[in-house]
C-alpha cells in the first residue's frame, strides 16, 4: 500500500528562521553585553556548546551510517537528535554571548593563522548550515526523496565540518577565558 506524504510548504518557516537565527548571531556581536548578572561565572557555557556540537557530530555520523544501511526510521531519529542539540548549542550560544564579554585568542606562531582559519571557515560555514539543514530536513519529511538526496549531498558535510571545527575552536580557544 502507497501512502502520499502530505506536501506541506516549509519555505516561510525556513526564510524566517534563517533570517532570525543568522541576524541574531550577528548582532551579538555589534550590542553592549548585559552586566546584570554581577559575577556569574558563564564560562561553562562554551564547555557545554562544545559538549552540544560533539554530540550533533556523533548524531550526524550516526545518521550518515543509518541512511547508508537504508534504514531511514534510524536515520530520521539521528536527524532530529541532531537538530536537538544543534538547538540547545544555539540556545547557550546566544546566552552566553549577549552575557559575557568576547575571549580573544592568545595563542602565537602557526596556531594562531590556523586558529583563525578554522574560527572564520566555522561561522561563515555556520551561516549557510541553517537554510541547508532546513530545507534538507523538510524535503525528507515530504518524502521528496530525489531533491532530498541532492542537497543532503551538500548539508552533510558542511554540518559535519560546522559541528567539528566548533569543537576543535573551543579546544584552541578554552585556556584564554577569564
Amino acid at each position: 500500500m502507497n501512502q502520499q506524504v502530505k506536501q506541506r510548504n516549509y519555505t516561510p518557516i525556513i526564510v524566517g528562521l534563517t533570517i532570525v537565527i543568522n541576524l541574531l548571531v550577528a548582532v551579538l556581536y555589534f550590542m553592549p553585553k548585559y552586566n546584570g548578572l554581577g559575577n556569574v561565572n558563564l564560562t561553562f557555557l562554551p564547555f557545554f556548546n562544545a559538549v552540544m556540537n560533539s554530540f550533533t557530530f556523533i548524531f550526524l555520523v550516526a545518521a550518515l551510517y543509518s541512511i547508508k544501511q537504508k534504514n531511514i526510521q534510524r536515520h530520521r531519529r539521528y536527524i532530529f537528535a541532531a537538530f536537538t542539540t544543534t538547538a540547545l548549542f544555539l540556545l547557550s550560544y546566544v546566552t552566553y554571548h549577549a552575557l559575557a564579554p568576547s575571549t580573544h585568542y592568545g595563542g602565537e606562531g602557526i596556531l594562531r593563522p590556523i586558529y583563525y582559519f578554522v574560527l572564520i571557515t566555522h561561522i561563515v560555514l555556520s551561516a549557510v548550515i541553517v537554510p541547508l539543514a532546513l530545507i534538507s530536513v523538510t524535503r525528507g519529511l515530504n518524502m521528496q526523496v530525489d531533491k532530498h538526496r541532492k542537497i543532503a549531498r551538500w548539508t552533510m558535510p558542511l554540518w559535519l565540518y560546522v559541528s567539528l571545527t566548533g569543537v576543535i575552536v573551543y579546544i584552541m580557544i578554552s585556556p584564554y577565558y577569564s
